[in-house]
């Protein structure tokens, strides 16, 4: 008889555990309830299991508690056993069994896939066995920009990810991500960041994509389809918990957690947009609510926003999770003066799940129904979404995961190439005056400066594991790599991010004068090392915000230090944030964007600057010359471009600087350049139900291939309300030979064309509309117009 291979003697004994699990209960006299028959439909299934629970036990369904938080022990060796007492139930005795866990993985398992898988699969073999309803656990992780847990594929984050302009690239990034936290036993990943990112200054929105309505809509889309697929109980896809409901992301000073005072005509113009995409099109079963206020209320207390806005007017279907000690924010607010007071409005509210181990959703809540200040049948609800969830995961028929496939996809040369591709997508080049760049691999000598140069941990990003255990490689590692021996590589490090010791000028300005050209690496700081696993201060990340966007420390005179050389230099940016670098971008003569490029970001990096790869990024974001600028978005309204550019100011703007931005939201040059000609619209009168199909030639007139992002901006003329003087609504990425034309095609909908009336309803309202085709939101190649036409067509939203 042939042996079975590894995975094989796993199925088959997990059907063994399930089959022998009900042939007790069939040999014991007791029919097979009904929850634990697969062939049930899953409201049935629901509804059997809810009516066999105690209060304690649908409570426990509600608490899926953050493992990084104390109650459950203050070592990992203390909180592994907590972990299994919690899911058993006989940890507190408050409440029953719980849920499942948040950041569990990252939090006590971090020797990598093996124990990580085996730990999960005890613990469900724990609720499995040891529980009297035998429900499984659901498991929670964070996936910014990838699982997060140690071992798993690091991938560029926030920013970098935006400036790839590429859905599908995207879709396989969070498809990727969805594999490997499956894999290990992980169930839903969070905070897929679907907040605009208005205000740099603050330091989360290091973890959000781009500051356009139409663009973030398609990565949503893409994020949630790669992280969820058509079926989220296959085993390589999780569910996508969509992060911070609805929004945090502009708060009062840029401080996080800031009150929001937008509007509610903005607020749905430009930030529910995301929202709308990411859930009633894609489906997505997660959100996050947020912590800040809202018109005098927090959003874990909002009625109006977690029940009327997202599931009756978005079609919400899931789960929403709290914020982590988000009930407390009711307290801090004013709104109530305890947690037990806390607990019973967001229950109301719509919050499903408490993922802090907070008392509002433990024994306060008990009391609560028992005393009957709480009916029951709020607490019912939140449970029914919770089960809903479990079955539709399938995790009561495939509680467990296989630890060697898991071995085989966690961080998989697949996922490694798709790190670098993403990288390398991701890079924007700013300036590159007379074509310093790309350099030539047969430089005598390169000066590698900066305190970005050679650490890997500020490559990373916020929401990355405790404890990395892949090497990651600088940007210093990947000059190595490109280069041969006949080039000497000169490091000096010259600077931290912060602080003013100087000390380190003297052998990065010797370097520099030794060297054929500098390349200066310089930026933000993460808040913990790839190899001591030590908290240190951040300047970028959740936490983290910053009054201003100047590069801090001394990095700017180290620049300006390594410059005075006379030799050439070449700056890149290490950033999780847009970085007002005015200094740099009038005085050195090429300046490279990387982002948060991730594990393989230095190398991605230096097939950049060495030509390996046309830099073809495009900024999702404005870079301000300064945050005094902020608000600095592109898509502005008529009255702000007035005043700035055609106001009775001879400056035009500020007296003490240019109102322009440094560098315009879609920007970025390449190593090739590109010509623009013949737009056609092929219907250019329409009714408001119609669509209009746009087309552009784009030829690349440069000596080398490349990727150009053509741009398709709208804005309509004398519209009952005042609309941006501009607005994405359309882009498409288009490789080109050198000497290749293309013709680019786009297709506007009414989805497209419509505004939010003055009765506040999405119409499309008939009038004329300016087409603008480019490369930059500030760079409109070609121009035409569109004529929608009054007709019995009908286009409300």
């Amino acid at each position: 008889m042939r042996s079975l291979k590894p995975i094989h003697v796993f199925v088959l004994g997990a059907i063994l555990m399930m089959v022998g699990g009900l042939l007790v209960l069939s040999q014991s006299g007791t029919e097979v309830p009904a929850y634990l028959k697969p062939n049930q439909p899953v409201d049935r299934r629901v509804e059997d299991l809810l009516g066999r629970m105690t209060l304690k036990e649908k409570i426990g369904q509600l608490n899926l508690p953050c493992v990084y938080v104390s109650q459950l022990g203050n070592d990992i060796p203390t909180k592994m056993e907590g972990c299994r007492r919690f899911a058993a139930g006989t940890y507190t005795d408050e409440i029953g069994p719980g849920s499942g866990f948040f950041t569990l993985a990252d939090t006590i398992l971090q020797k990598g896939t093996l124990q990580q898988a085996e730990y999960f699969n005890d613990l469900q073999k724990i609720a499995l066995t040891q529980t009297r309803l035998k429900i499984p656990l659901l498991e929670d992780e964070e996936g910014t920009h990838g699982a997060m847990f140690s071992g798993a594929t690091v991938f560029p984050e926030g920013l970098a990810i935006g400036s790839t302009f590429d859905p599908d690239l995207v879709q396989s990034v969070y498809s990727a991500s969805a594999q490997e936290a499956r894999a290990v036993g992980i169930h839903m990943l969070s905070t897929l960041v679907m907040e605009l990112d208005r205000d740099p200054r603050m330091g989360r929105n290091a973890e959000a994509y781009t500051e356009d309505p139409y663009l973030y809509s398609r990565l949503a889309e893409s994020i949630v389809q790669g992280a969820q697929g058509d079926d989220v109980s296959a085993p390589d896809k999780v569910e996508a918990v969509l992060t911070d409901f609805p929004t945090q992301s502009e708060p009062v000073s840029g401080l996080e957690r800031g009150a929001i005072e937008l509007s509610e005509r903005m607020l749905r113009e430009d930030f529910l947009p995301p929202w709308n995409a990411g859930i009633t099109k894609a489906g997505a079963l997660g959100v996050m609510a947020g912590y800040p206020e809202i018109d005098d209320e927090p959003a874990h207390g909002s009625r109006k926003w977690l029940t009327e806005v997202l599931r009756q007017e978005l079609g919400f279907h899931g789960l929403v999770e709290s914020e982590g000690n988000g009930f407390q924010t009711l307290i801090d607010e004013g709104i109530v003066p305890t947690q037990k007071e806390a607990g019973a409005l967001a229950l109301r509210a719509g919050v499903d799940l408490d993922i802090t181990y907070e008392p509002a959703y433990m024994g306060p809540l008990v009391q609560n129904v028992e005393e009957g200040r709480v009916p029951v049948s709020l607490v019912d609800r939140s449970v029914r979404r919770v089960l809903r969830e479990k079955f539709r995961l399938g995790l009561f028929e495939h509680p467990y995961v296989d630890p060697q496939q898991a071995l085989k996809i966690v961080h998989s040369q697949e996922h490694q190439d798709l790190a670098l591709k993403v990288a390398r997508e991701g890079i924007v080049l700013l300036k590159n005056e007379q074509d310093l760049l790309p350099l030539k691999k047969t430089l005598k000598s390169i000066a590698v400066i900066g305190p970005d140069a050679d650490n890997g941990a500020n490559q990373l990003g916020d929401y990355t594991s405790r404890k990395v255990l892949q090497p990651v490689v600088t940007i210093l590692q990947g000059i190595k790599e490109k280069v041969g021996p006949q080039t000497k590589i000169l490091y000096a490090k010259g600077s931290n991010v912060l602080g003013d010791d100087r000390s380190g000028f003297r052998d990065a300005v010797q370097g520099a004068k030794s060297a054929d050209l500098a390349v200066v690496v310089v930026g933000e700081q993460f808040g913990r090392t790839e190899s001591d696993n030590k908290e240190r201060f951040a300047t970028d990340g959740e936490g983290s915000d910053v009054a201003s966007l100047d590069l801090t420390g001394v990095q700017e005179e180290l620049v300006q230090a390594v410059s005075a050389t006379g030799t050439p230099v070449v700056v890149v940016l290490i950033n999780g944030r847009p970085l007002s670098v005015r200094w740099a971008a009038a005085h050195v003569p090429a300046l490279v964007e990387a982002w948060e490029p991730g594990e393989l970001g230095g190398r991605a990096v230096a097939d950049v600057l060495f030509g390996d790869y046309n830099p073809s990024g495009r900024l999702p974001i404005t870079i301000p010359r300064s945050a005094a600028q902020l608000p600095a978005y592109y898509d502005c309204k008529p009255s702000k471009v007035f005043w700035v550019q055609k106001g009775w100011s001879r400056n035009h703007g500020y007296v003490d600087m240019p109102s322009s931005p440094l560098y315009p939201f879609g920007y970025g040059l390449s190593y090739t350049q590109f010509q623009y000609s013949n737009l056609v619209i092929d219907s250019p009168q329409i009714r408001p139900g119609g669509n209009a199909r746009v087309h552009v030639e784009v030829k690349n007139v440069g000596s080398r291939p490349g990727i150009e992002t053509v741009q398709l901006y709208i804005h309509e003329r004398f519209a009952p309300v005042s609309t941006a003087v501009e607005q994405l609504h359309g882009f498409q990425r288009v490789a080109l030979d050198a000497g290749e034309s293309k013709t680019v095609s786009f297709t506007l909908t009414p989805e497209d064309l419509m505004l939010l009336d003055l009765t506040m309803h999405w119409s499309v309202v008939p009038g004329t509309f300016d087409i603008m085709v480019g490369n930059s939101s500030a760079n409109i190649q070609l121009r035409s117009t569109l004529e929608v036409k009054p007709g019995f067509e009908t286009a409300s939203f």
